[in-house]
């Protein structure tokens, strides 16, 4: 569990957690939970979400050491090194993965640690919120749809159009970005206005995250990557170069970072650091 935890990544789920908290906070005092501690507003509300954001992190590597396994994508480097199940093999692969799910809930659970009824409520709703990101409805399924399109479920295969690969992607790789947001907008006293903003803005996060992805899986290397390049066209899996090409698909992910900058100053969430994520995002290079 540690090998892959601590291998490093871009660890852009947890900071899209903290920057919507902090965002929120910046939007004014926490009137639900009140500041008893007597820490700024912004730092109580980084305190509040700081165990959702290491969760989600937890969520998102458990996902990836069993998306690298040989029944999956088959993958031999992930962060730059070799990939779990490479050093430890494959059963305690699979078990790593599975600790760190249950970790990141036994996490939600316990912090922070208060009995405070607002930030009590706030925790139960952010448990729902990861189990629905993460479960059948989001990330697990978009991984089923991605093998039924990649010919790994025998009887049950499918081509997708570009409808069907917008959906893949909003659950396989979308549910747990908006997910990331929504949690930190949750704990810093978000109301449900502007956690409704904050979820389109992370929707086109996501869909630009993952259609460069997909560019950089053409144009990219795995010394920069760290991580296998090609691997999409060697395995013939739909993607939005496959289906779009470069130059459409550079300009449907401006197309995104537009309209999340648009929708941030909507809702008057311009401060802080979401806008400059969104464009970390788009221009990354690896």
């Amino acid at each position: 569990m540690r090998y892959s935890v601590f291998a490093g990544g871009k660890r852009l789920r947890p900071m899209l957690t903290l920057a919507a908290a902090d965002a929120i906070a910046q939007r004014g005092p926490d009137r639900q939970a009140g500041t008893q501690s007597g820490a700024p507003v912004s730092g109580r509300a980084f305190d509040l979400s700081l165990p959702a954001a290491c969760a989600i992190e937890l969520i998102h590597t458990y996902s990836l050491i069993h998306d690298d396994l040989p029944a999956m994508d088959d993958d031999t480097l992930r962060r730059g090194r070799p990939t779990l199940h490479v050093v430890y093999g494959e059963g305690v692969a699979i078990l790593a993965g599975d600790g760190l799910q249950a970790e990141a809930f036994a996490l939600l659970a316990r912090e922070p640690a208060t009995d405070e009824p607002a930030i009590v409520r706030r925790k139960l709703r952010v448990v729902n919120v990861v189990g629905d990101a993460a479960g059948a409805a989001g990330m697990v399924g978009g991984q089923a749809i991605d093998l039924q399109a990649a010919g790994q479920v025998p009887g049950h295969g499918l081509t997708l159009d570009a409808d069907g690969l917008r959906t893949m992607h909003a659950r396989k790789t979308g549910a747990i970005i908006r997910a990331s947001v929504a949690c930190g907008a949750i704990m810093a006293g978000a109301d449900d206005g502007l956690i409704t903003a904050l979820d389109q803005y992370a929707g086109d996060v996501g869909l630009a995250f993952q259609i460069v992805d997909d560019i950089l899986d053409v144009e990219g290397d795995a010394s920069s990557l760290g991580k296998t390049a090609g691997k999409d066209a060697a395995g013939d899996k739909p993607t939005y170069p496959a289906l779009f090409g470069l130059d459409r698909s550079r300009a449907l992910a401006a197309e995104c970072l537009s309209r999340a900058h648009e929708t941030l100053a909507t809702a008057k969430l311009t401060d802080g650091h979401l806008g400059a994520i969104a464009e970390w995002v788009v221009t990354r290079k690896t």
